[in-house]
C-alpha cells in the first residue's frame, strides 16, 4: 500500500540521485508509461516514461529545487513525476497519424488527487501538486495570451490565485529540459518571460493583490473586463454558503454545527421529498431545489447550498445562478479519508452506494480560490 511516508522518503536531495529502482515499483501507474508513445516531433526522446525520468532528473538540478525546503521539494518532485500520468488514458493517434494526448493535464490532476488522497498525503501538499499538474503547460504559451483572447496579464493574475507560480514555472522548465524538440529554446524563453511578468505583477509567490474580493471575482469572471486596481461596486444580495465535498464528507454535520438555522437548499432533500432514488429523475429534484434557491435570492435572504459540487462544471452552474442574483458566495470544501467516507455511507439511510462514490472520484475537482468571494477548506 502506497503511503505518504514512503513517498516522502523517496524525494531526492538537490542534485541527488533518484532511486528509480524502488520508486517505479511503488508507483506502477508511472512505470506503465513505458509503453505509451509520444509524437517524435515534440518528444524525440521516446516514450512517456523516458520523458518523465528526464524531467525529474532535470528538476533536481534547478535552482528552485535546490533552494526549496522539504515540503516544496516534495511538491516539485511529485508534480514532475506525475505530470503526464494520464497520458496512458488520453493518448490517441489522430487522422493525420500524429500522436496526441488531449486533456491529459486535467485528467492527470484528478488521477493524482485520487492516488495521493489514498496514500494519505496532507491536503495542502497534495493540492499544490495537483494544481501544478493541471496547469503544467500554461507557462509554455501564456506570455502570448490564450486562444480565447485572454491577455498574458490576465492569465498570470488569475493563475496566481490557483497555483504557486514559482513552483509552476520550475516544473514547466524541467518539462522542457526533459524532452528532445527543436523548439525547446523558444519555449524556455516563454517560461522566463512568464516568470518576469509574474514578478512585475507582484504575484510570483503569492496571489495578485486586488482591492476587495468582489473586484477580484468580477475581474476573473469577466476575463479582465474591469479595472483590477479599483473597487468594483457590489450591490447588496444574499449571503450564500456553498458546501462542496464527496458524499459523507461531513456536509450535513457542518450544517448542524455552523448553519445557524439558515435555510438549506439540498438536492438530496428535494430528491427525498419527491420520493426519488439517486440517479433517477435527477432533473425533477434539481428543478425543485433551484426554484427554492431563486425565491431566496429574490428576497436577498441568506442560505446554505448543500450539495456535492465536486466538479468544476457543477459548481459553475451553481455559482452562475447565485452571482446572477448578486449573491456574495463563500465555498466551504470538506474532505475526509476514503475509509471514513465509506464507513459513514454504509451507515446512512441512502440509496447511494460506495461503488457509485468510486465512480464520482473521476470528476473530483477541489474548488479553487478564484471561484468565489471566499473559499475555505476543512480537510
Amino acid at each position: 500500500m502506497l503511503t505518504y511516508d514512503a513517498l516522502r522518503q523517496a524525494v531526492p536531495a538537490p542534485n541527488g540521485q533518484i532511486a528509480w529502482g524502488s520508486l517505479l515499483p511503488m508507483l506502477p501507474d508511472v512505470a506503465a508509461l513505458s509503453v505509451v508513445p509520444q509524437d517524435p516531433v515534440f518528444h524525440a526522446e521516446g516514450n512517456v516514461l523516458i520523458h518523465t525520468q528526464m524531467v525529474c532528473e532535470a528538476l533536481v538540478t534547478l535552482k528552485p529545487y535546490q533552494e526549496a525546503d522539504a515540503d516544496r521539494r516534495f511538491v516539485l518532485f511529485y508534480a514532475a513525476l506525475l505530470h503526464d500520468i494520464a497520458k496512458w488514458s488520453c493518448t490517441i493517434t489522430d487522422e493525420h497519424g500524429r500522436i496526441r494526448s488531449p486533456g491529459h493535464s486535467k485528467r492527470g490532476a484528478v488521477d493524482t488527487r485520487i492516488l495521493l488522497w489514498r496514500a494519505g498525503v496532507p491536503f495542502t501538499l497534495r493540492e499544490r501538486i495537483c494544481r501544478i499538474i493541471l496547469q503544467h503547460q500554461t507557462p509554455f504559451f501564456a506570455i502570448k495570451g490564450s486562444r480565447s483572447g485572454d491577455s498574458a496579464e490576465f492569465i498570470v493574475r488569475k493563475l496566481s490565485w490557483e497555483v504557486n507560480l514559482l513552483e509552476l514555472a520550475a516544473v514547466a522548465e524541467a518539462d522542457i529540459l526533459g524532452r528532445v524538440c527543436d523548439d525547446n529554446a523558444d519555449v524556455l524563453v516563454n517560461i522566463e518571460l512568464f516568470r518576469e511578468l509574474a514578478m512585475e505583477e507582484g504575484c510570483f509567490e503569492s496571489p495578485r493583490a486586488f482591492p476587495d474580493p468582489h473586484t477580484r471575482l468580477t475581474y476573473f469572471r469577466t476575463s479582465g473586463g474591469i479595472a483590477p486596481d479599483y473597487p468594483f461596486h457590489q450591490e447588496p444580495g444574499s449571503l450564500v454558503t456553498v458546501l462542496a465535498g464527496l458524499p459523507a464528507s461531513g456536509k450535513n454535520t457542518w450544517v448542524d454545527k455552523y448553519g445557524g438555522g439558515l435555510p438549506v437548499i439540498s438536492f438530496d432533500d428535494a430528491r427525498e421529498e419527491l420520493g426519488l432514488k439517486h440517479g433517477t429523475s435527477a432533473g425533477a429534484a434539481v428543478h425543485l431545489a433551484v426554484d427554492r434557491a431563486k425565491e431566496l435570492l429574490r428576497k436577498k435572504a441568506s442560505f446554505i447550498w448543500n450539495a456535492t459540487n465536486i466538479s468544476h462544471l457543477m459548481r459553475t452552474k451553481c455559482l452562475d445562478l447565485l452571482l446572477a442574483y448578486g449573491a456574495e458566495v463563500t465555498i466551504v470544501y470538506l474532505e475526509s479519508p476514503e475509509h471514513t467516507i465509506k464507513q459513514r455511507n454504509n451507515k446512512r439511510d441512502t440509496t447511494l452506494t460506495n461503488a457509485a462514490i468510486d465512480k464520482m472520484l473521476h470528476r473530483w475537482e477541489v474548488p479553487l480560490e478564484s471561484e468565489a468571494h471566499d473559499v475555505r477548506y476543512q480537510a
